[in-house]
């Protein structure tokens, strides 16, 4: 027996009751059960996804402007051509634990979950983040932790007029020509899921955009799994690839069948 030392472990592991070990068809039929769960709660949080899509808009009417690294910029200009805006309010200012070194360590692990923002600029959507630490401090530290996503500095009443004065919250909002539209908000525990493309998109507007979605009449959509791309592959306005079709094709018809198969 190896000792936690030689485990790599700084302490012994406490005494857990654990789960009965069983055999691999009980642990499958363990595994089935609890998978109807699991699909009703991915029905349900599609349901939900489907009913902010519909909750109401609320006008921005006050001009915001931050500090980028080519300097001020306006809410609008946030959006960078795109219809929906993500906001996160990163904790990183003076008063902060390890500040100017590090950020809030809880904004530090979403900016470490992030995934590639290209994703979401392929579905007519831009992600920021935005504190209120000065741009030299914040290139200094996107630089240290790799974080690429785009980050700007607040200088006028924006945390505080959208909920975010302190702490952390994702804001999300909606572009019509020059008209700018708060359409969602979501903080403390809300934000842990925050970071995948998925859950992004599960809270604009629009959503995935994807044909099997809930969503008002008229709204932008596409059929699913066809505009996936690599993230260095995007090209506006390109027709999906005809290889990527035939397999995303050939995939949802083998779990149609499968599915069948159960029924």
């Amino acid at each position: 027996m190896t000792t936690p030392a030689e485990n790599g472990r700084k302490d012994a592991q406490p005494a857990m009751h654990t789960p009965a070990v069983v055999s691999p068809d009980a642990w499958e039929a363990a595994r089935q059960k609890l998978l109807v769960k699991e699909k009703a709660q991915t029905r349900a949080r599609d349901a939900l996804a489907a009913e902010r899509r519909r909750m109401p808009w609320m006008a921005v009417t006050k001009d915001y402007v931050f500090e980028g690294p080519a300097g001020k910029v306006s809410l609008a200009d946030l959006f960078d051509g795109r219809h929906q805006l993500i906001v996160y309010r990163a904790f990183y200012e003076p008063g902060v634990f390890g500040w100017p070194e590090q950020a809030c360590r809880g904004c530090s692990m979403v900016a470490d979950q992030v995934a590639h923002v290209a994703h979401l600029n392929a579905r007519d959507t831009t992600l920021v983040f935005v504190s209120r630490a000065p741009q030299a401090d914040i290139k200094r530290l996107r630089e240290r932790m790799g974080w690429e996503m785009p980050w700007f500095t607040i200088i006028d009443s924006f945390d505080a007029d959208f909920g975010v004065d302190e702490w952390h919250g994702t804001n999300v909002f909606y572009r019509d020509g020059d008209r700018v539209f708060r359409t969602y908000f979501v903080n403390n525990r809300g934000d842990e899921q925050m970071g995948s493309t998925w859950n992004y998109l599960d809270i604009t507007p629009l959503g995935r955009q994807e044909v099997w979605e809930d969503s008002p009449e008229g709204y932008p959509q596409t059929p699913t799994y066809k505009w996936w791309n690599w993230h260095d592959s995007y090209v506006a306005d390109a027709a999906p690839d005809k290889k990527w079709v035939e397999v995303s094709d050939a995939g949802e018809a083998a779990m149609r069948n499968k599915d069948a198969d159960k029924k």
